[in-house]
């Protein structure tokens, strides 16, 4: 297994974590290419995001275009990169990260299955970024694998600080459903996918999507923190933007049926309720 980073300081990381390291740009055409004809896999897990505080700063959906913007890149410019390397060294399959946590279309039921559109209000440039990359993969044959929300060691603790700091506040009737998929349960999607060289849009989620004014409050229990504020739209709107709005009030989940059923796969937490409450004991 070969891992790619873009910071030379975290090779010696991967390599105890066993694989063989290579500094890689995603968003550099021959750098991909490089690695990938040195590497010659068998399938390519595209995991590419541009989300950690050293390349976006600190979370700001009040301008999400601006925060997701070198990962808008890596899921278009960098896809299709990885596309291009794979096919000329005879790669025959890409597994891709997508998303799937809220961003379901705003109309119909509160939970969609695949057959249903992506919120194409999303943020222009991320909304259009997750179709292209959800496109291309599937068109030469590979898998999306739309994460929900990812929680586990480390992937929320900025949120968790914002809520016993009582800085996460619920937005309106906290409505708007989320999606949650443990680390754990992505990372055995994803296996279940390279070995079986799955194709088509996945959504990885977990069983029980939920809106805000559920979750929200658990989690602060579960932080040991008091019960999240409660401010109206408009104010939240002002101060958070339009995409926070939309996710508290409008956000709709995904169902994981066909993840189930066509790769088998078997969550190690079923449900938020559970991943939450073990990973703040």
């Amino acid at each position: 297994m070969t891992g790619t980073t873009t910071d030379p300081g975290t090779v010696g990381l991967l390599e105890q974590l066993g694989a063989e390291a290579v500094v890689m740009d995603g968003l550099d055409a021959a750098s991909v290419g490089e690695a990938v004809a040195t590497a010659r896999p068998d399938v390519i897990v595209h995991q590419m995001t541009g989300l950690s505080a050293a390349h976006a700063g600190k979370p700001d959906l009040r301008h999400p275009d601006r925060f997701f913007a070198v990962t808008n890149r890596l899921r278009t410019e960098g896809t299709d990169h990885l596309l291009a390397a794979a096919e000329a060294a005879g790669v025959s399959h890409l597994v891709a990260q997508g998303f799937g946590a809220f961003n379901a279309v705003r109309t119909g039921p509160w939970v969609n299955t695949e057959e249903d559109p992506l919120n194409p209000d999303l943020a222009a440039a991320l909304s259009d970024a997750l179709h292209h990359l959800e496109d291309v993969v599937v068109t030469a044959g590979g898998a999306v694998l739309r994460y929900g929300a990812l929680y586990g060691p480390g992937a929320i603790d900025d949120q968790v600080t914002l809520v016993r700091k009582r800085q996460y506040p619920l937005v309106g009737g906290g409505t708007g459903y989320n999606s949650w998929v443990h680390l754990d349960d992505a990372a055995g999607a994803t296996v279940l996918a390279v070995e079986q060289h799955a194709r088509g849009v996945f959504n990885v989620v977990d069983d029980e999507p939920a809106p805000a004014g559920v979750w929200l409050p658990y989690l602060a229990e579960c932080a040991g923190a008091k019960r999240p504020m409660r401010v109206p739209a408009w104010l939240a709107r002002l101060l958070a933007g339009d995409m926070a709005v939309m996710m508290m009030t409008e956000g709709r989940g995904f169902s994981n049926a066909k993840a189930k059923r066509e790769l088998g796969w078997e969550l190690r937490y079923p449900s938020w309720r559970q991943g939450f409450k073990e990973e703040l004991a």
